[in-house]
């Protein structure tokens, strides 16, 4: 299938590591200019390098995401640069372990690295996206909707993502920019794999991991978030707006404590 995103530029923040990366990958593969924004400029360029040995386009600018300014003048360079923006991939972010024993401080911290970025990047692009009729792309999480304990900021904020999805999607249909939500869940990301690594067991954690997939009794892979997050964003799924895509096996919505014993079948 053609997705019909030759030529779009596409910019993805956090690009060059784990979820991100694969997003990256993924909208270069159907011949989008992707444009990783984010501090990882040494990783950034090692992908740029992979892809272009493969005939597949990415340029990176340097934004840290918790400043205005940063993101500000990188739309500028961009629009410089390329003339357009028809895609935005809000994905930068992490899970940060604040919780209610932390303080207000760094409760507000936490947003600041997870959500207000995500607004500040669409607020600067919006006049772009318009012009383009493009699109916006948020990535949760499965926090928003399962809580996990012990991280107050990253689940508000991720809660909040979900509200600005649908809040944004109102607000710019009358101009033609739609704008979609995928949720991870269980994904088998570098980072994920090095936590698994440092249980007394790491063997039988994975296994007890993929236990709680529904579907195939294993964790999603970064391919197929990123897969879902370039037909979001294509003409392939043009009347898709307001909607909060959950790729992940049945692991928000599936009762885990039944599917995950099959000895019944």
């Amino acid at each position: 299938m053609n997705l019909e995103l030759d030529n779009k530029v596409a910019i993805i923040t956090g690009g060059a590591k784990g979820i991100g990366e694969g997003i990256t990958r993924a909208f270069a593969a159907e011949g989008a200019v992707a444009v990783i924004l984010g501090r990882n400029a040494d990783e950034a360029q090692a992908i740029i390098d992979d892809l272009a040995a493969q005939g597949q386009r990415a340029d990176a600018f340097h934004a840290e995401m918790t400043c205005e300014n940063d993101i500000k003048t990188a739309v500028s360079a961009i629009l410089s640069q390329y003339g357009r923006i028809d895609v935005i991939v809000n994905n930068a972010g992490g899970n940060d372990a604040v919780g209610l024993r932390a303080t207000p401080d760094q409760f507000a911290t936490s947003l600041e690295r997870n959500v207000v970025h995500y607004f500040t990047l669409a607020h600067y692009a919006l006049d772009a996206l318009i012009e383009s009729g493009g699109n916006i792309v948020n990535i949760g999480s499965k926090t928003a909707e399962t809580g996990q304990g012990n991280t107050s900021g990253y689940a508000a904020a991720k809660g909040a993502i979900n509200a600005l999805t649908r809040e944004w999607a109102l607000d710019l249909a009358t101009v033609g920019v739609r704008v979609n939500c995928v949720v991870p869940a269980e994904v088998m990301t570098p980072l994920y794999e090095r936590w698994l690594e440092k249980a007394p067991d790491p063997v039988r954690a994975r296994e007890q991991l993929d236990r709680t997939v529904p579907l195939g009794h294993r964790t999603t892979t970064i391919a197929e978030i990123a897969d879902t997050v370039a037909f979001i964003a294509s003409a392939r799924s043009s009347h898709t707006t307001g909607q909060i895509i959950y790729p992940d096996g049945g692991y928000v919505h599936l009762d885990r404590a039944c599917t995950a014993d099959t000895s019944h079948l």
